[in-house]
């Protein structure tokens, strides 16, 4: 076997594959063995049938499928171990055949989606935002009363009309130009008033209603709708209210913390709150900071970027999403058919976002190549015995016992880590 190597188009490389007379009939004798019990030819037993029998009565080409394949699998893999640094694949080739020859063997041709290489404008000297995000004593006094949440007690309304935090039952059916339309009626429906789980303006209209009022309710479908013949489209919804119930929270008092918090005083507890969001803000903040780093720099970028990487991301942010509604008991299948839209339409929601963090992955990997950054043993010791202290191990111990997917970890995390010190220590970070 002998192959060489060309670009192509859209970072792609041209990959042509020679095989010999020799290997391409040992080939073809491996598919006739592997295939050989599917045909029937009269005369002969279902997997007895001599293989000029069976090229002579279904054609010279009956084997040859099962042979490129054959070819190929056996080749392509060490192929790519050879060509690692000049080329990382990022999807399945298209492969097409050249030649066939009794004479000759046969000569394929596979164009495999490549990583690209990235040509960045500048990752030093840029004027980057930073965010930052403080924790107020009113985010405090919110985060604490979200005990109380557990503890309410739900009670029927009768006197007044309801208001938004109450929960009302209500029956619906909604029409667009008097016609009603799938998933737009519903008998006994519990809805939360400022919930948003409604679209814009209905929730509201519905505030102010009385219990048995019936009402006409006019709303106009964003134009970003899942479902695509109600975008923009104006809705009449009539509304029957039957019921309403609001909750009835106890006081954040001494006894109530202690005896649900596990704190001695309100003060104590509200003191472990701030402690808390004041670690998520100074996450978040570091979070979209680093974005706002990459995102920068990606906007000075240019790669040729092979659709196989796009969809290969889409695919991650299809599963993550599918996921989540797993834990809501719903399936994707479900969810596509309840908006009435196709899963080509639903993955194409993605495409941009996914575009970005493409580019944005292959700007890190070229500036980490380029400045050399990499995680120093000494480091990666230092914080695998963080860990193992953290679960009251030795380091030796912790070590014998970890996924080298961990290891991996660690490294990474380290390497990003470095980088990410490094863009902020060459670049103008300002807040507005």
């Amino acid at each position: 076997m002998n192959y060489k190597t060309a670009p192509a188009e859209k970072s792609t490389v041209k990959v042509t594959i020679s095989y010999s007379k020799e290997e391409w009939d040992d080939a073809i004798n491996k598919a006739y063995a592997r295939t050989k019990s599917k045909y029937s030819v009269p005369g002969f037993r279902k997997g007895k049938v001599p293989k000029p029998v069976l090229e002579n009565f279904y054609g010279k080409g009956v084997f040859f499928d099962e042979a490129f394949n054959i070819l190929f699998s056996d080749s392509y893999p060490s192929i790519l171990e050879k060509e690692k640094a000049n080329f990382t694949s990022v999807g399945d080739p298209s492969l097409s055949v050249d030649e066939i020859s009794e004479e000759k063997g046969v000569t394929l041709t596979a164009v495999v989606p490549v990583k690209p290489d990235v040509e960045i404008g500048s990752y030093k000297g840029l004027k980057i935002k930073k965010y930052e995000y403080n924790v107020t004593d009113e985010d405090v006094d919110k985060e604490a009363n979200k005990i109380l949440l557990a503890k309410a007690e739900t009670v029927d309304v009768t006197d007044r009309p309801c208001k938004s935090g109450d929960t009302v039952n209500i029956d619906f059916s909604g029409s667009v130009d008097g016609v009603k339309f799938p998933g737009g009626t519903a008998e006994g429906y519990d809805l939360e008033l400022g919930s948003g789980a409604f679209i814009p303006g209905f929730e509201e209209q519905v505030e102010g209603m009385k219990i048995d009022e019936e009402k006409d309710i006019n709303v106009k479908f964003p134009e970003d709708y899942q479902a695509a013949d109600l975008k923009g489209k104006d809705a009449v919804f009539t509304v029957k209210l039957h019921s309403i119930k609001e909750k009835k929270y106890p006081e954040l008092t001494d006894e109530f913390v202690k005896a649900n918090a596990g704190s001695e005083t309100v003060a104590d507890y509200k003191a472990k709150c701030r402690e808390r969001l004041e670690r998520q803000a100074a996450t978040r903040s570091l979070n979209e900071t680093e974005n706002s780093i990459i995102k920068a720099i990606s906007a000075t970028a240019k790669a040729e970027i092979p659709d196989a990487m796009i969809e290969s991301e889409i695919d991650k942010m299809v599963q993550d999403f599918s996921y989540r509604l797993m834990y809501q008991g719903i399936k994707l299948e479900e969810y596509l058919q309840y908006m009435r839209t196709s899963m080509e339409q639903f993955r194409s929601q993605f495409r941009a976002s996914a575009t970005e963090r493409v580019m944005s992955t292959l700007v890190i990997e070229k500036i980490v190549r380029t400045e050399k950054i990499k995680a120093e043993p000494e480091e990666i010791d230092a914080k695998v015995a963080e860990q193992a202290k953290s679960v009251g191990k030795t380091a030796e111990e912790y070590k014998k016992g970890m996924d080298p997917r961990q290891l991996e970890y660690i490294e990474n995390d380290i390497i990003i880590t470095k980088l990410f010190d490094f863009l902020k220590a060459n670049n103008e970070l300002y807040t507005d």
